[in-house]
């Protein structure tokens, strides 16, 4: 059994169809997983931070290019992109995992900076490595590749090896 089923405080979760907060969710290696969609993205992490969960704790993308068949819940849509968010209830010793669907047509979705500003970085390295863009961010700039750099180097479909990698400074 796990926190989540013996924690008063925990969001509710139905019986029928798992949701937090109107959005599906279920369970991996004990922790809730939520699946927002992209509209239903800030509103739910503002809920959950009254909630407790405060901290932002990650904050990742991921490119399922070549994984789209991957088990997700039934009404969910697999996209080739994701992020990933895991927030902390510092109070209540809880952990929460969202997943959120990017579509590759439009790989865009709202930023976290107005509710948790430590999502600032995270975000930024996100859309370096992967190009999903966080409309409302107050910095949405290259974070870890020089700022001239073509493309998104984590990106599935991204040329390997054929761009050498430049340090700055670095004398040839």
């Amino acid at each position: 059994m796990s926190d989540i089923d013996n924690d008063t405080d925990a969001p509710e979760i139905s019986a029928e169809i798992p949701t937090v907060h109107d959005c599906i969710a279920g369970e991996s290696c004990g922790q809730t997983v939520v699946f927002p969609t992209r509209e239903q993205y800030v509103d739910l992490v503002k809920k959950l931070a009254d909630d407790g969960y405060s901290m932002i704790i990650d904050l990742c993308g991921v490119d399922y290019l070549e994984y789209m068949d991957r088990p997700l819940p039934d009404d969910i849509v697999a996209e080739r992109f994701e992020v990933v968010v895991n927030l902390l209830d510092i109070t209540h010793r809880r952990r929460i995992r969202l997943r959120v669907q990017v579509p590759e047509a439009e790989p865009t979705i709202p930023t976290l900076f107005d509710v948790h500003p430590g999502a600032e970085a995270y975000e930024r390295e996100t859309y370096d490595m992967f190009g999903v863009v966080f409309t409302e961010h107050p910095d949405m700039t290259r974070i870890l590749m020089p700022e001239d750099w073509v493309g998104h180097p984590l990106r599935k479909d991204y040329a390997v090896g054929k761009i050498p990698v430049q340090f700055k400074g670095a004398h040839s």
